[in-house]
C-alpha cells in the first residue's frame, strides 16, 4: 500500500470541507481533501444537462457574514451576482418584496394578528426564545389561525431548514429569523455554484492537494488519537498519515469510518439518537416562456409541498442557452423527518407548480432530485445538531449537522468550518509537511 504524509486530511468537498482545507491550508498546513465524487461541491454541486447548468443542491450565497469572509481570507475570488429584488413572496399570483417592509409590511397585509406576531420577535430579538420543545407550528397557533400566515410559516421551514413548521423547534425558526441569515442580500453564481467550490478549491491546491474520486475507507485511530486516513484511488488503497482529520461527511458515516470500538460512548449515543436528517426535492425547469418574472427567489404561500422557487437565468443568462430560463424550485415532504413516499411526494410538488403557473405545462422538467436518507437536503436538522468534537483528538466534525443553534444553508457550514479550524491554529504550531 502506498503511503504518503500530510499535515491534515479533509474528507467531502461539500461546503464545511472546502471552507475548513482553505483555512488549514491558508494557515500554513498541507492539506489533502478526499471526496468520491468526481466534482466539487457534495451536495451543493453543479450538473450540465441539455446545456443547461443545473445546480444539485444549494443555490444561494449570502454577502456578508462568514462564507464571504472565508473567501477575502484565503484570497480565492467569489464570483456572485445579487438579484434585485432577492427575495419575495408569491401569495395569490402576487409578489410581495419584503425587502421594502419586511415582516410588517407582508403579515400586516393577512392578518389582524400581525402586531402580536412582531411583538414576539421582538422579544425573540432580546434573548427571550421558547425553551426548545414547542414546534414553530404550535408557536404560531398561539397568536393566529390565519391558515396562509401557516402556510408562509411552513413554506419559509421547508426553504431553508428542509422540514416542516411541526418539525422545526420555534427556538430554532426564531433564532435564525432574528440573528441568522433571514432576508439578507444574497447572490448566484454565474457558473453555477460548483463555481464558487472551484474558487476554493484554487486556493486549496496552493497549499495542499484534492482527490477527487477517491473515496476515504477508513479513519485510523489509536488510543484516542487520529492517526491518519486510508483511501481508494485509482483503484488502490493509499494510506495518509496525519494527526488531524476533518470529516465533512457527517458524524454518522465518520464513525463507520473509524469503527464504533474507537468513539466515546456518549458521542455514540448522539450520533444514535440526536440526528434528524431531512429532505427535500429539487426540481430543475426550463422554459421558454418566462413563468415568473421576479429575478430572485420566491417563497409561496398557500401550497402542498413547493415552498419556493429561484429565477436562475435572470439574473445569470449563462447558466440556460439563449432563448432558454432557468428555475429550480424547491419542495418538502411531509413528513421530512421521517419517511415518505418519493413518487407521491413529487406529484404533489408538481401539482402544485401547475396550480402557480397557468403555462407551466410548456415547460421541460430537466430533473427531479429526492435528497434523502444517505443523501439528504440537511444531515441534521436545525435544533438537532451534534457537537463538532468527536472525542477523538484531532478529528473533527464540520457541515450540516454540527451547525450553530439555528442556523442553516451553505452560511452554516462555513461557520462550522472557520470554528473549528480557529480552534486547531488555537491549539497547536503551524507547520507544515512534505507533499503528497
Amino acid at each position: 500500500m502506498d503511503s504518503h504524509k500530510v499535515d491534515a486530511v479533509v474528507i467531502g468537498a461539500g461546503a464545511g470541507g472546502l471552507c475548513a482545507a482553505a483555512r488549514l491550508a491558508h494557515g500554513g498546513l498541507h492539506t489533502l481533501v478526499v471526496d468520491d465524487k468526481d466534482r466539487l461541491g457534495g451536495r451543493a454541486s453543479t450538473e450540465e444537462i441539455e446545456g443547461f447548468k443545473v445546480n444539485i443542491g444549494a443555490i444561494a450565497i449570502e454577502f456578508g457574514g462568514v462564507f464571504e469572509e472565508t473567501f477575502h481570507t484565503v484570497g480565492a475570488p467569489l464570483d456572485i451576482r445579487a438579484p434585485e429584488p432577492a427575495s419575495s413572496f408569491f401569495i395569490d399570483g402576487k409578489v410581495i418584496d419584503v425587502g421594502r417592509g419586511g415582516w410588517s409590511l407582508l403579515l400586516g397585509q393577512l392578518t389582524k394578528q400581525a402586531s402580536r406576531i412582531l411583538e414576539k420577535f421582538a422579544d425573540a430579538r432580546s434573548g427571550n426564545l421558547p425553551d426548545g420543545r414547542q414546534s414553530t407550528e404550535d408557536w404560531l397557533k398561539g397568536y393566529t389561525s390565519n391558515a396562509t400566515v401557516h402556510a408562509l410559516f411552513r413554506n419559509l421551514c421547508a426553504a431553508i431548514f428542509a422540514c416542516n413548521a411541526a418539525e422545526l423547534p420555534a427556538r430554532a425558526f426564531l433564532t435564525y429569523f432574528t440573528s441568522k441569515g433571514a432576508f439578507k442580500k444574497f447572490g448566484f453564481c454565474p457558473q453555477g455554484t460548483i463555481g464558487v467550490w472551484n474558487s476554493l478549491g484554487s486556493a486549496i491546491r496552493r497549499n495542499g492537494d484534492i482527490w477527487l474520486g477517491t473515496p476515504a475507507t477508513t479513519i485510523h485511530t489509536a488510543n484516542g488519537r487520529v492517526e491518519g486516513v486510508t483511501a481508494l484511488r485509482d483503484g488502490e488503497k493509499v494510506r495518509i498519515d496525519t494527526d488531524l482529520v476533518i470529516s465533512n461527511a457527517g458524524p454518522k458515516a465518520t464513525v463507520a469510518l473509524a469503527g464504533s470500538e474507537a468513539f466515546p460512548a456518549d458521542y455514540l449515543a448522539k450520533v444514535k439518537n440526536d440526528l434528524r436528517p431531512a429532505a427535500n426535492i429539487v426540481i430543475n425547469v426550463a422554459s421558454r416562456e418566462p413563468l415568473i418574472n421576479h429575478p430572485g427567489i420566491v417563497t409561496f404561500g398557500r401550497t402542498r409541498r413547493i415552498c419556493n422557487m429561484a429565477n436562475l437565468s435572470a439574473t445569470c443568462p449563462e447558466l440556460a442557452p439563449p432563448g432558454w430560463h432557468l428555475y429550480v424550485a424547491y419542495a418538502v415532504p411531509v413528513p421530512a423527518l421521517g419517511d415518505f413516499d418519493s413518487d407521491a411526494e413529487v406529484a404533489l410538488a408538481l401539482e402544485d407548480l401547475r396550480e402557480q403557473f397557468a403555462n407551466f405545462d410548456q415547460a421541460k422538467i430537466l430533473s427531479i432530485r429526492v435528497m434523502r436518507d444517505d443523501w439528504p437536503a440537511q444531515r441534521s436538522c436545525a435544533g438537532y445538531d451534534l457537537p463538532r468534537e468527536t472525542g477523538i483528538e484531532g478529528l473533527w466534525c464540520v457541515g450540516d449537522a454540527v451547525k450553530q443553534y439555528g442556523n442553516g444553508g451553505t452560511q452554516a457550514c462555513a461557520e462550522t468550518a472557520k470554528i473549528v479550524t480557529d480552534a486547531i491554529f488555537a491549539a497547536r504550531p503551524r507547520r507544515s509537511a512534505g507533499r503528497v
